[in-house]
């Protein structure tokens, strides 16, 4: 699956949209992640337990997002983008979402 941030694809014409397809998911921070972040932020610096919870829910919408656009017979993602929201403390929201296309190579 070709996934990009643009909207049109170097090297490739689209034949067909498909409409728009996202991948979403929820997650929560827990008790002992919130101890080790506490703990990180007193010495300061890059806080690696909540970057590994960003990726990792990153990562998942990611997948679910393609997992869409492939069974509604994509072969890309074009204009793809994320959003977050944190729903109540604690507890984030990640969204990725793009128009799933087919594309072809170009003559």
């Amino acid at each position: 699956m070709i996934v990009t941030t643009t909207n049109d694809l170097a090297g490739y014409r689209i034949t067909r949209h498909l409409g728009i397809v996202r991948g979403i998911t929820v997650r929560s921070r827990s008790v002992v992640g919130n101890m080790l972040g506490g703990l990180q932020s007193v010495f300061g610096g890059k806080l690696g337990v909540y970057v590994n919870l960003a990726e990792t829910a990153r990562q998942e919408s990611f997948d679910l997002m393609v997992e869409h656009a492939q069974k509604g017979g994509a072969n890309a993602i074009i204009g793809m983008r994320y959003d977050a929201n944190e729903i109540m403390d604690g507890i984030t929201e990640v969204l990725a979402y793009g128009s799933a296309v087919i594309v072809e190579p170009s003559a």
